[in-house]
C-alpha cells in the first residue's frame, strides 16, 4: 500500500505514513480500512506542510486540537459543514497513526493519547421500503429480459439476505448451498465471516440465473463470481448501486439510497414479523446488539398496533361526535 500520488515522495511525514500503512496491510486490516487511512493521513499531512509542520516530532496535542477545529469549522463547497461521522472519520487514523508511531520509538510520547473524537450520533434509517415497493421492483426486472433475470436474482439475494453491497459484489458460486439455504459471506466488514440463510424464492431465482443467464454472460474464462455484467465481469460498487437504482426510480419510488435500503427493510419487516433481535444481529453482521437495536425504534408497526388494542384511550371507547360546521358559518 502506498500513499496516493500527490505525497508519494521521500521527504516530511510520507515515509512515515508509508511504513504505518504498509503495517496495516501486514496486520490483516482490510483494503477499505487502509484506503480510507492513507487519504485521511494525506489530508493531514498537506495540511501540517501548509503550516511548516514536516514531521512527526513536530505534532503536538495542540496542534491535534487545531485540525480538529479546522475540521469542524470547515465548510464544503454548498456551504455544509461536514457532517460529525465524517470529522470521526478523518480523526480516528491519527490516533491510530500516532499510537503506531509511539509503539515502533519513532516519536518518545503520543500527542492523541488522550485525544478525545467527536461523538458520532446513532440515526435511525430515515427510508425503509415496504413490500410493495420491493415487489413493483422485482416486477420490473422482467422488461429486461435475460439481463433482467439476473436483475431479478440480485435484488432477491439482497432482500433475502440484507447482505451489504460489497459482500453481494464478492459472492462466488461456491458460496451458495442451495440445498440448506444458506450464504456464506467471506471476509465481510471488518474482514469477518458469517453464514446467513437465504430464503426459497431467491435461491429459485439464483438458479435459474445460474442455468439460463450466467453461462452467456461468461467471456475469458470462469472467474467464480457469483454475479457477472453484461461484459462478463464482476460488479464493482458504483455498477451494483446504478442498477438498484434503475428500477428504483422506474417503479417511482423517491428515496434515496440503494443496495442498503435492503439491509433496512429486511431487519425491519422481519422485526415486525415476530423475529428475535438477537438473530436479526447475527444475519446482518453486527458485532454489538446496540447496532441492530437501532431497528426496534424504526418497526413501528407492531408497537402501533398493541397500543391500539390496549390503551385505555383509544379512539373506540370515546371518540368524538360529528358536528355540524354550520356554527362556523
Amino acid at each position: 500500500m502506498t500513499m496516493p500520488s500527490d505525497a508519494n515522495d521521500d521527504t516530511g511525514m510520507t515515509p512515515y505514513l508509508r511504513r504505518f500503512l504498509e503495517w496495516s496491510a501486514a496486520m490483516n486490516y482490510s483494503s477499505e480500512t487502509i484506503k480510507t487511512r492513507a487519504n485521511c493521513l494525506r489530508r493531514f499531512n498537506m495540511w501540517c506542510q501548509q503550516r511548516g509542520l514536516e514531521k512527526p516530532q513536530d505534532i503536538t496535542s495542540s496542534i491535534l486540537e487545531r485540525y480538529r477545529s479546522h475540521l469542524f469549522h470547515y465548510r464544503k463547497h454548498n456551504g455544509e459543514p461536514l457532517s460529525f461521522s465524517t470529522q470521526h472519520s478523518h480523526l480516528a487514523p491519527l490516533k491510530a497513526f500516532f499510537k503506531w508511531l509511539n509503539k515502533e520509538n519513532y516519536i518518545l510520547f503520543n500527542p492523541a493519547s488522550d485525544f478525545e473524537l467527536p461523538r458520532v450520533p446513532k440515526r435511525l434509517p430515515k427510508h425503509i421500503l415496504s413490500v410493495d415497493e420491493i415487489e413493483d421492483m422485482l416486477r420490473q426486472t422482467h422488461i429486461y429480459g435475460e439481463i433482467g433475470l439476473r436483475d431479478r436474482a440480485i435484488i432477491e439475494t439482497f432482500y433475502s439476505t440484507g447482505i451489504r453491497r460489497m459482500e453481494l459484489v464478492n459472492l462466488k458460486i461456491h458460496d451458495l448451498d442451495m440445498h440448506r439455504g444458506t450464504l456464506t459471506i467471506s471476509e465481510g466488514k471488518g474482514k469477518r465471516d458469517r453464514v446467513v440463510p437465504i430464503g426459497e424464492r431467491a435461491c429459485a431465482w439464483i438458479r435459474k440465473y445460474l442455468d439460463d443467464v450466467r453461462p452467456k454472460l461468461l467471456s475469458d474464462g470462469d472467474n467464480g463470481y457469483l454475479f457477472l455484467t453484461e461484459y462478463g465481469e464482476p460488479f464493482i460498487r458504483n455498477r451494483i448501486s446504478d442498477l438498484v437504482k434503475k428500477y428504483k426510480e422506474a417503479v417511482g419510488i423517491d428515496k434515496p439510497g440503494a443496495c442498503h435500503l435492503f439491509r433496512h427493510s429486511m431487519a425491519t419487516h422481519m422485526l415486525e414479523n415476530g423475529a428475535d433481535i438477537r438473530y436479526i444481529q447475527i444475519i446482518l453482521g453486527h458485532v454489538n446488539l446496540s447496532s441492530t437495536e437501532i431497528y426496534t425504534q424504526v418497526s413501528i408497526k407492531k408497537l402501533k398496533q398493541v397500543h391500539t388494542a390496549t390503551h385505555p384511550a383509544r379512539l373506540s371507547r370515546s371518540a368524538p361526535q360529528e358536528t355540524s360546521n354550520d356554527k362556523f358559518d
